[in-house]
């Protein structure tokens, strides 16, 4: 009998612990490189993101210089440490998407605070999803220097885009 319930409270448990919500977690990034001249240069990046404990595995694409990483479960990182790791190689990065659930309940004046950083929503004519979405860093240093100055004018609205602070980040939905 003492077996039986041992069993049953396994199982409960483990039915109980999957069907828990994995929200504002970072599934996978694609990251743009720039400033790559061959493939010793993107071997370079690869190195730097696959040293990451959160790493779980990384494709590249060489003809356009995408590196798309796939991160473990219920590990949290900041895009700030994929920009670091990918200057770190030598290399900057010219645009990052994030693919990541949002616990939509969570997110009041278009921002959430996660881990100690702050996302914020930015050009929200897509609403925001609980569901995998995918959402574009729009800061200095995570576009081209183009297109920062192009869009830092209208994003300057919103306050927390002209502080500059690496720990918030100002996420643009995109289909």
């Amino acid at each position: 009998m003492k077996i039986l319930n041992i069993k049953f409270l396994a199982v409960l448990l483990l039915v109980m612990l999957t069907s828990i919500k994995s929200f504002s977690q970072i599934a996978k990034a694609e990251i743009i490189a720039t400033g790559l001249t061959c493939s010793m240069c993107s071997n370079a990046i690869n190195k730097q993101l696959k040293s990451m404990t959160e790493v779980d595995s990384i494709s590249t694409d060489l003809n356009t210089n995408t590196f798309t990483v796939h991160f473990k479960e219920n590990s949290m990182v900041q895009p700030k440490v994929l920009k670091n790791a990918v200057e770190k190689a030598g290399f900057f990065v010219g645009s990052m998407v994030l693919n990541m659930k949002i616990d939509t309940e969570k997110v009041k004046d278009n921002l959430i605070s996660i881990d100690g950083a702050t996302f914020v929503f930015v050009d929200t004519k897509n609403p925001i999803s609980d569901d995998l979405a995918s959402y574009q860093v729009m800061d200095k240093g995570f576009i081209t220097q183009k297109e920062y100055k192009k869009i830092s004018k209208s994003y300057s609205k919103y306050t927390t885009y002209s502080a500059e602070n690496e720990n918030n980040y100002h996420l643009k939905p995109i289909q």
